[in-house]
């Protein structure tokens, strides 16, 4: 596949025109961030991982559909770790105009979906309220906000229970992942911080957590000197490959199901539902 045909803004106006009138039209923009992750990964990390995965998954979904991605937004919202260098981070209001300006266009033009496909923990909630604004402003368009390691099967395989629960950010899955995908970019250190000791102020009572079902809207040096909330020390290549098959793999089966269904339903589907996507 041309990976370029699938690059929305490396169409003509005339291919993007036909594009955008397509049943089914949908535009998967990526959202990164520009933040420090430790001492050892770039401030990329996130944009190179959105990126990254997105354009495998699209190598394996049949070129026909009619799918394009957007260029990666690679700033977004990050002020939980504005104390370290390197960290730039727009504000909510910023990003949720930037989301519900460029949505209503894509709606003008016909797109009937737009999937926001983040990799950034940060901006989880964010962006969902910025695709519940951009659908109240736009009922035609489908807006569906998704987190690359939401829903993943198979991540309590390959990760200690530890990690899983609390390594948040440049720990062992980030580091390992970056090892796959982009060596070049990932330093010698392979630093554990952030863990909070039992009976420390750190330390959340029961029932509450850091992120989770009843969560603290923590800042990164709350917890960390290096900016690392998790322990990179057991990160490896090969287990950033097995992460990476199984991201892969996952957002490879949600597309598929996405673009062979009609789901969910706009005001344009609702009102005409012969402009619904194709089976087949």
């Amino acid at each position: 596949m041309d990976q370029l045909r699938k690059r929305f803004d490396q169409l003509t106006w005339p291919e993007a025109k036909n594009a955008a009138t397509r049943p089914g039209a949908t535009v998967i923009w990526p959202f990164g961030a520009c933040e420090q992750h430790g001492p050892h990964l770039p401030l990329s990390t996130d944009a190179v991982f959105a990126e990254s995965i997105l354009d495998s998954v699209l190598l394996g979904l049949d070129p026909a559909l009619p799918l394009w991605r957007m260029p990666c937004q690679a700033l977004g919202f990050s002020p939980e770790h504005k104390n370290f260098s390197g960290t730039l981070s727009l504000s909510a209001p910023l990003i949720l105009e930037l989301v519900d300006q460029v949505g209503m266009q894509f709606a003008a033009m016909g797109m009937q979906r737009l999937v926001l496909f983040n990799a950034h923990g940060g901006q989880i909630g964010l962006l969902q309220v910025a695709a519940r604004q951009l659908r109240a402003s736009s009922p035609s368009l489908a807006v569906l906000p998704c987190f690359l390691w939401s829903g993943v099967e198979g991540l309590a395989e390959l990760l200690p229970e530890q990690e899983l629960l609390h390594g948040l950010h440049a720990g062992q899955a980030e580091t390992s992942l970056m090892l796959q995908m982009a060596p070049e970019l990932v330093g010698s250190d392979r630093p554990v911080d952030g863990y909070p000791a039992p009976g420390s102020a750190q330390d959340p009572p029961e029932g509450w957590s850091l992120e989770g079902a009843a969560p603290c809207a923590w800042l990164t040096d709350d917890l960390s000197v290096s900016g690392v909330i998790g322990d990179a020390r057991p990160a490896s290549t090969d287990l950033g490959r097995r992460l990476e098959e199984r991201l892969i793999r996952h957002w490879q089966a949600r597309f598929q199901t996405l673009m062979a269904s009609d789901w969910p339903p706009s005001q344009s589907l609702l009102t005409n539902p012969s402009n619904g996507a194709p089976k087949s």
